[in-house]
């Protein structure tokens, strides 16, 4: 039996009390029964065990209305934490960390960790979830993106029939955003850089940047809902837009502009705004589309 032929009874078993209205329910699972739906969590969401829980919560929800979500990790915060024990300074150029031999292994230790987790936290909601890590299953391949940066690389192949066997399977995907290049070489990727390329590879209709603020501001610092991409660039242009949000704006951008059908920046310290903005007219963050 499909989810929707027993939507109800699902409803009331996962369906959160503080969540979005389940009157157009159908309507929005129908809109995207069909639809890969791309998901990187990064910022608090990752330290919280809250924000965490709430976020793991919401992929399962999806999984178990019969969607398919795709999780894409950062894991920035969580980087910092570990190369400050360890007294390891970094530097960004435009919101990039450079990334030295020392670097990328600690960045590589922390992301593995952090897949396990997060696939660990997902089957305790009774949802089946595979590690994607350039350890085990690496479905991102790279080249460097330039000297300067060191160990970060640029996607330039997605193994796109990995990840499809692994949702074939009633797997979630959780992918971490690190990449080999043709040496076998290991780089750090932007996670919001690698969901953007996994989301146009894989023909996603949506890609769900969660970060640590409401979406997009205008010069006023006021919440912008929906933003076309030339508005997007000016706002880089006008450096409205700054540091970490430069490759996250470039990233929706670039997307939009390669057919994924909408890009939305989304809080993730809010509760359920995977679900509100997948179910509701309203949404939740700044949707970005042509």
């Amino acid at each position: 039996m499909s989810p929707l032929e027993n939507i109800d009874q699902v409803i009331n078993n996962i369906w959160p009390k503080n969540g979005p209205s389940t009157n157009d329910i159908k309507k929005y699972i129908k809109k995207y029964s069909k639809e890969k739906i791309v998901i990187k969590c990064g910022g608090r969401v990752l330290l919280d065990p809250d924000l965490f829980d709430n976020f793991i919560t919401d992929v399962t929800i999806l999984k178990k209305l019969g969607l398919t979500p795709i999780v894409v990790h950062g894991g920035g915060s969580r980087i910092k934490k570990k190369l400050d024990e360890l007294n390891i300074e970094t530097k960004f150029i435009f919101g990039l960390r450079v990334t030295d031999e020392k670097v990328i292994r600690v960045v590589e230790e922390v992301m593995v960790e952090f897949n396990k987790e997060i696939v660990s936290a997902i089957e305790k909601k009774s949802c089946n979830a595979k590690s994607l890590t350039i350890k085990e299953n690496c479905s991102i391949h790279v080249k460097q993106k330039s000297k300067e940066l060191g160990f970060v690389g640029q996607p330039t192949k997605i193994n796109d029939s990995l990840i499809k066997n692994i949702i074939k399977d009633n797997y979630i995907p959780v992918i971490s955003p690190m990449g080999l290049d043709e040496n076998k070489q290991a780089f750090n990727i932007n996670a919001d850089i690698a969901a953007g390329t996994l989301a146009i590879s894989l023909k996603s209709r949506r890609l769900m940047l969660m970060t640590d603020v409401e979406g997009v501001y205008d010069k006023d610092k006021k919440l912008i809902s929906e933003i076309n991409m030339s508005e997007a660039e000016k706002l880089i242009y006008d450096e409205t837009i700054s540091e970490g949000m430069i490759p996250k704006i470039k990233t929706c951008i670039n997307a939009v502009n390669s057919g994924v059908r909408g890009v939305v920046i989304i809080d993730g310290r809010k509760q359920h705004s995977i679900l509100f903005e997948l179910f509701s007219d309203k949404g939740a963050g700044t949707l970005i589309r042509k």
